[in-house]
């Protein structure tokens, strides 16, 4: 077996063309690329820390924390989860200010806005989710409608793909209060209609609640644009957060008086200092707050997020396309004939910032990969995927993950 796999001429030349031409190609080095990693195709579970993260975390520590101390929420940290968040809408959201936030864990966020939005349709007895969703929003669904006597109405899609506008319509009606879905499906990477399942439900007087945390960063997201209601997403995927980074909500303005927040706590106060007795909601989107927010975490979202302003969505979102378009070019031509299938869509409109891989031998591969250090992840049963965060990752990078996906499934007789 050669210690060097290479993938057929025609293919290497390509990913050389790809990166000769990419614009972005000089993002890469920003980030921290260890000697030890061949390849990192794992961004939409982790992304890579910024270079710059590690010197600004010194300084905070050493200056913002070290010296103001508990000045330091008075001077800018009480701000800190709004200002965040208004950076996060503007940058890949395309929401307009004072509708994000920062704050909690993805899942907590999720339970908050699922929570308030059930609520605030109180005459309505359904839930509309889907089986193929990531298991923490179908705990969270199944959780708040036992603890509010609704029914879900779950939407079984195909696996390969995601939930569908048609699908939507045959389930969305008078009895709808909430649709909680994925923009991007966490398996296949479906990206779907957002705008036009937005507006089904909205004709059948339901609210949309949209978990983005494939999409934010990766996808062009424009949530004003679609009249979106409520959306969470993670940031330590394509925003490049770290480990355990915190959440983000949002809530349409038109909605942030109507909600009523299911976890007060004191940031969310209307006067978090006043300690008095009783519980006055902040107003506009503070009130989404609970607890004390982490305010260390932000710190390498800020950095990924003035990367991401400076490259542009548009740019970033057409790198991926071509980031994933060149996975199925080799696939196609090499992972084929070994009885790999592609479960991930074809339409370069309906993929969004990964590629599942499928077959029988992949979870063997998938260990091999990170000793050899090729990471991407696993997906049982049989499924390699293959998150391409652009700003991180070059062609040449994916052809050598590639080479050695292929040499792998070779030495096991396929």
């Amino acid at each position: 077996m050669t210690e060097d796999p290479r993938l057929p001429r025609e293919l290497l030349e390509r990913a050389a063309e790809l990166d000769a031409r990419d614009p972005l190609a000089g993002f890469r080095e920003e980030f921290v690329l260890p000697e030890g990693v061949l390849a990192y195709l794992d961004g939409n579970s982790l992304g890579r820390p910024l270079a710059v993260t590690a010197g600004r975390l010194a300084r905070f520590v050493e200056e913002e924390w070290g010296e103001r101390l508990i000045r330091a929420w008075d001077e800018r940290w009480l701000e800190r989860p709004t200002v965040v968040g208004d950076l996060i809408g503007r940058t890949v959201l395309g929401a307009a200010a004072g509708q994000t936030v920062v704050g909690d864990s993805t899942t907590v966020l999720l339970y908050k806005l699922l929570r308030a939005a059930v609520d605030a349709r109180p005459d309505r007895t359904e839930i509309v989710a889907d089986t193929e969703n990531f298991p923490t929003d179908r705990f969270v669904v199944t959780q708040v409608a036992a603890e509010t006597g609704r029914t879900v109405r779950w939407i079984a899609p195909d696996p390969a793909a995601g939930v569908s506008l048609t699908e939507v319509e045959g389930v969305v009606g008078e009895r709808t209060a909430v649709v909680l879905l994925s923009h991007v499906a966490y398996k296949s990477a479906y990206l779907a209609d957002l705008p036009g399942i937005t507006a089904a439900a909205h004709r059948a007087g339901a609210l949309v609640l949209w978990d983005l945390c494939h999409s934010a960063g990766v996808v062009d997201v424009r949530l004003d644009e679609a009249d979106v209601d409520l959306a969470v997403g993670c940031s330590y995927k394509f925003l490049n957060g770290g480990p355990g980074a915190p959440a983000f909500g949002y809530v349409a303005a038109r909605l942030q008086d109507e909600l009523v927040q299911p976890i007060p706590g004191w940031m969310g106060h209307a006067e978090p200092f006043a300690m008095g007795p009783d519980y006055a909601p902040a107003s506009g989107i503070r009130r989404f707050l609970s607890g004390t927010p982490p305010i260390l975490s932000m710190i390498p979202v800020e950095d990924m997020l003035t990367l991401v302003a400076r490259a542009g969505m548009p740019a970033v979102r057409e790198k991926s396309v071509l980031l994933t378009g060149y996975v199925l070019e080799v696939a196609d031509a090499v992972l084929a004939p070994l009885g790999v299938t592609v479960a991930s869509p074809r339409d370069p409109a309906s993929r969004a910032g990964h590629v599942l891989l499928e077959h029988d031998a992949m979870e063997a591969v998938v260990a091999e990969l990170w000793r050899r250090g090729v990471i991407p992840d696993f997906r049982r049963p049989r499924g390699l995927r293959i998150g391409l965060s652009p700003l991180s990752t070059s062609f040449a990078e994916l052809a050598t993950a590639l080479a050695h996906v292929d040499q792998l499934i070779r030495s096991r007789g396929a």
